[in-house]
């Protein structure tokens, strides 16, 4: 058996603190803009959920040019749960952008909302709703034989 993959925890707050920024932008702009803005961040999050943290745009910035400035971390964490969080993420950064292409703003918005109220949970608290859900979620499956 492998061990799972292992994530800087510093780096998943820094790229939530991003993704805050691009989503508040999203909201703010003009509906061609927002859907620029939005597709890009859904391969922001696609990156992320396909376990590729290293390859992720935010994770490269963060591994560059944050993280030598503020050394090893101290801990490490398990990128199962993130990486469900950016699955999660993807799909409502989808339903937004296929919401706004088709007209239905409202929907369009509210997704868009939902994942800027998780991201700035994990940016600025630290509390990663998505991974909490993959915990409850896991806690709740039946064991595996």
């Amino acid at each position: 058996m492998t061990r799972p993959l292992q994530v800087d925890p510093r780096g998943l707050r820094f790229s939530a603190a991003l993704t805050s920024v691009v989503l508040a932008a999203a909201l703010l702009a003009p509906r061609p803009v927002a859907l620029v803005l939005l597709a890009a961040q859904a391969l922001v999050f696609a990156t992320g959920a396909s376990g590729r943290f290293d390859l992720s745009p935010y994770g490269r910035v963060f591994a560059r040019v944050v993280r030598p400035r503020l050394g090893a971390p101290s801990e490490l964490e398990d990128a199962r749960a993130p990486q469900f969080a950016q699955g999660v993420g993807l799909a409502f950064t989808l339903v937004a952008v296929v919401a706004l292409a088709a007209g239905l703003d409202v929907v369009g918005l509210v997704a868009t909302g939902f994942a800027l109220v998780a991201a700035l949970l994990n940016a600025v608290v630290g509390f990663c709703l998505g991974c909490e859900t993959y915990l409850v979620l896991r806690r709740l499956a039946p064991a595996r034989a």
